[in-house]
C-alpha cells in the first residue's frame, strides 16, 4: 500500500531533522524541518548553501538530502557541484580526493549537463595542484596528464578545452625532464643502457620537449662510450645542427672530431 503523500513527506523531515540533530550535538538547539521545506529541492538547496560558511556538516546533510530526494532536480546537480567545489577549494590531499570522487559521480550522473566538462577539468586539476618538482615522484603528473587528454577528448569544444590543452604541454615537459634528469645521470654513473632506455623513451614520447639537446648530447654519449660510434654520431650531429645555441654544442662538436679521428674512450666496467 502506497504511504500517503503527507505522511511520507512528514517522515522525511523527521529522517533529516534527526540526522541534523546528530550532527550539531547535545549542545546544540535541534534542527527542526518542516514538511513544507522538506518537500522543496529549492529551499533545502538554500539552506544548505548559506549554512555552507556557518556549518559544514549541516550544510552537507542539507546538500545530500536535495541529491538522494530529488536526484533528477536541477537542484541536485547544483548540490552535487556545491559538494564537490567544497571539497576542492579545501586544498589538501584528502579533500582533492573527495572532490575527484564527487565530480566523477556528478560526469557518471548527469553525461549531458553543460558542467560535465567543467568537472571533468577540475578533476583533472585535482592532481595537477599536487604535481611535485622534477626529480620527485610524478605519479600526480601523469594522472593529471590523463584526465586533461580525457577532458580534451570528451569536451573539444568547451570552455575548459583550451586550458587543457596548455596544462597537457606542462605536465608533458614536467615529464619529459624527469625522465631526462634520470637518463643524464645514469649515463654520468656509467649505467649506458640504461641511460639509452630513459633518453631514447624521452625522444619518443615526448617529441616537443623544450630541452632535446641534453637528449641527444647524452644519448649520443652513452653511444659513444659503450665504443658504438655510428650510433653516436647522428645525436651529436643532430644536437650540432637544431640546438646551435645550446650549451653542450662545444660537447657534441669534440666527440665528433674524437670520432672522425678514430679516437676510441677510454672505459672502466661500462654497465
Amino acid at each position: 500500500m502506497t504511504p500517503h503523500p503527507t505522511l511520507k513527506t512528514l517522515g522525511m523531515a523527521l529522517a533529516l531533522a534527526a540526522s541534523l540533530t546528530c550532527v550539531t550535538g547535545c549542545k546544540k538547539k535541534p534542527v527542526q524541518i518542516t514538511p513544507e521545506i522538506s518537500s522543496s529541492d529549492e529551499a533545502l538547496y538554500k539552506l544548505g548553501e548559506s549554512a555552507m560558511k556557518k556549518d559544514e556538516e549541516k550544510a552537507l546533510l542539507y546538500l545530500r538530502q536535495v541529491i538522494d530526494s530529488f536526484p533528477k532536480s536541477f537542484y541536485a546537480q547544483r548540490a552535487k557541484l556545491l559538494i564537490a567545489d567544497h571539497y576542492y577549494k579545501k586544498g589538501d590531499e584528502g579533500n582533492m580526493v573527495l572532490a575527484a570522487a564527487e565530480y566523477r559521480e556528478f560526469i557518471k550522473s548527469y553525461p549531458f549537463s553543460p558542467s560535465a566538462s567543467y568537472c571533468q577539468h577540475q578533476i583533472a586539476m585535482s592532481f595537477y595542484k599536487k604535481v611535485l618538482k622534477p626529480g620527485r615522484d610524478q605519479t600526480k603528473t601523469s594522472q593529471a596528464l590523463t584526465e586533461f587528454k580525457k577532458l580534451v577528448a570528451d569536451y573539444p569544444s568547451s570552455d575548459q578545452a583550451k586550458d587543457a590543452q596548455d596544462k597537457i604541454k606542462d605536465c608533458e615537459e614536467r615529464l619529459a625532464e624527469h625522465e631526462t634528469a634520470i637518463g643524464t645521470q645514469y649515463t654520468k654513473m656509467k649505467v649506458y643502457r640504461a641511460a639509452i632506455s630513459r633518453l631514447s623513451e624521452v625522444m619518443t614520447t615526448y617529441p616537443n620537449y623544450s630541452k632535446m639537446d641534453a637528449v641527444y648530447f647524452y644519448l649520443g654519449e652513452s653511444y659513444y662510450m659503450m665504443r658504438t660510434p655510428n650510433q653516436a654520431m647522428p645525436y651529436f650531429t643532430k644536437l650540432v645542427s637544431d640546438y646551435p645555441k645550446s650549451k653542450l654544442v662545444k660537447k657534441a662538436t669534440g666527440r665528433l672530431k674524437d670520432i672522425e679521428a678514430g679516437k676510441a674512450p677510454v672505459v672502466k666496467n661500462p654497465k
